[in-house]
């Protein structure tokens, strides 16, 4: 069994979870972030969260909290 990526990108829709997935790269992640904005901003009230795993923080998120 593999261990899950060390970044992991979570899309939401209406705050329920919707699809998920972990990378060991950050880069990669960080494109897949993109192409799900673009693949998925048009669910109902989306939102796209990248977290690092290994130190809990949070990375970025769409759309920005403001």
């Amino acid at each position: 069994m593999t261990t899950p990526g060390r970044y992991h990108l979570l899309l939401t829709s209406c705050g329920q979870p919707v699809q998920h997935g972990w990378w060991g790269s950050e880069a990669v992640a960080r494109d897949k972030f993109r192409r799900w904005i673009g693949e998925y901003g048009s669910l109902l009230e989306p939102r796209v969260t990248l977290t690092d795993e290994e130190t809990g923080e949070t990375l970025t998120t769409w759309p920005d909290e403001h």
